[in-house]
C-alpha cells in the first residue's frame, strides 16, 4: 500500500471531523475531500460553508487561475484564510483531533488488522468517524458533553442568524 496521506476537515463551532486518505499512487487534490465529503454534507443540512481556515501549504495557496484549490473554492463562494506563520496555535483544533484520531483509530487499529488497501483503511476510518461525530461526547466549551452532531444541530439556528445572503 505504500505511505498513507490524510486530508482532514474539521468544523471549529461543532467539532464534526471528515478525512479522506490517499496514497501516492492514488493521489488526490485538496478540493477533494471538499467536493467529496464536506460540502455535500452541510448541503444536505442546509447549512452553508462560509470559511475555510488551511496551512500555508502550496496546495492550498496560489491565484484561482492556477491554483485548483483556490478555483474550487472561489466557485463555491468561500473565504479563505490561512494560519499565522509561527503560530501553531491557530491550528490547535486540528492538532487535537489529529492526537485523538492516532489514539482513538489508527494505534489500535493498526495493532489488531493489516490492511491490504487504503480503501479498506479508509471503510475502518469512516466507521471511526461515524462513531467520533454521532456517539462520542466532547467537553469543550462549544460541546459541553454533547456529540459533534447534537452540537451542530442544536447550533444550526445560531448559523442561520449569522449567514447573511
Amino acid at each position: 500500500m505504500g505511505r498513507v496521506y490524510q486530508q482532514t476537515y474539521v468544523d471549529t463551532y461543532s467539532r464534526v471531523a471528515h478525512c479522506k486518505l490517499y496514497t501516492t499512487k492514488t493521489p488526490i487534490t485538496a478540493a477533494d475531500l471538499l467536493n467529496d465529503r464536506v460540502l455535500p454534507f452541510y448541503a444536505s443540512g442546509q447549512l452553508p460553508v462560509l470559511r475555510i481556515l488551511t496551512d500555508r501549504g502550496t496546495e492550498y495557496c496560489g491565484k484561482a487561475d492556477s491554483n485548483d484549490y483556490q478555483l474550487y473554492i472561489a466557485v463555491n463562494d468561500i473565504e479563505h484564510t490561512k494560519t499565522k506563520a509561527r503560530h501553531p496555535q491557530t491550528n490547535g483544533i486540528y492538532e487535537r483531533f489529529h492526537k485523538t484520531i492516532l489514539q482513538g483509530f489508527y494505534q489500535p487499529a493498526l495493532r489488531r488488522k493489516i490492511f491490504g488497501s487504503v480503501e479498506e483503511l479508509q471503510a475502518d476510518l469512516d466507521e471511526w468517524l461515524e462513531y467520533y461525530n454521532n456517539e462520542r461526547t466532547h467537553q469543550g466549551k462549544r460541546c459541553c458533553g454533547r456529540t459533534p452532531m447534537e452540537t451542530l444541530r442544536d447550533g444550526k439556528s445560531i448559523w442561520k442568524e449569522k449567514f447573511v445572503n
